[in-house]
């Protein structure tokens, strides 16, 4: 298969982008669009060129690190996939395929298709943990909890915090994020002691990063790799309001 790429090229956050285009030829159908991009990169390297920025690491869908915007989607052609589980038989032979950043005003672009989630990382350290010790051998069985929230719980905890969220919501909301990780906890009794700073501190870590606000489209929910329900924004707003009644 061959392809025409038009890749995002950034030289720093300062700098002004462009896009480039670039020739693969005989891509194999199985290949994925990660190892597609470093036989790119090979050729680069070859012809003495600087080969193209990207993030990965495990390429197996578990660390969201592959965060790319492929012909206008997050993580391209897929459902519940991230971009590395993405394979070229999803795109047509000779298509020509449009590759970008995410384009968050939170997530700066450090080099061509990295961009710096730093942002998510600063939300979790304003609440996202618990503060009580449950790392003994007794816990797991000490407070029994109903399989249905530990099933919700274990479903909020799924998010692989890439970014996909913030990047498809037209406002750069971040609330799916913040509700996954305000979710999980919220369902488990570990994590109620600190539900109300919990919600309260993530909640305007987020306003004071410059996410946007959510106004239900349901883009967040389409195109998380990880399918995780805009049902847990509404348990984010109850645990946020919650919060300041009791103030």
């Amino acid at each position: 298969m061959n392809f025409t790429l038009k890749i995002w090229r950034q030289k720093d956050a300062k700098s002004q982008g462009a896009f480039e285009t670039y020739k693969v030829e005989n891509i194999s159908a199985d290949t994925s669009f990660l190892e597609m991009l470093d036989i790119l990169n090979n050729d680069l390297v070859h012809q003495g060129k600087e080969p193209v920025a990207f993030d990965h690491d495990c390429r197996e869908g578990i660390c969201g690190m592959c965060s790319l915007h492929i012909d206008g989607r997050a993580h391209g052609p897929g459902d519940g996939a991230t971009t590395c589980q993405i394979y070229m038989r999803k795109f047509k032979d000779g298509a020509t395929i449009t590759i970008e950043p995410w384009r968050s005003a939170a997530f700066p672009v450090i080099k061509d298709l990295v961009v710096n989630r730093g942002a998510y990382d600063q939300i979790l350290q304003a609440g996202g943990f618990v503060s009580v010790r449950t790392n003994s051998v007794p816990d797991g069985n000490a407070i029994p909890i109903a399989k249905a929230d530990a099933d919700e719980s274990m479903d909020a905890a799924a998010c692989v915090g890439c970014g996909a969220c913030a990047a498809t919501c037209k406002n750069g909301s971040a609330m799916l994020f913040v509700a996954a990780r305000v979710s999980s906890l919220a369902k488990l009794p570990q994590g109620r002691v600190e539900g109300a700073r919990r919600a309260k501190a993530m909640v305007a870590k987020m306003d004071e990063l410059g996410f946007g606000n959510c106004t239900n489209t349901g883009a967040c929910q389409a195109e998380c790799p990880k399918q995780i329900s805009i049902a847990h924004i509404a348990r984010l707003n109850r645990e946020f309001l919650s919060a300041k009644l009791d103030d």
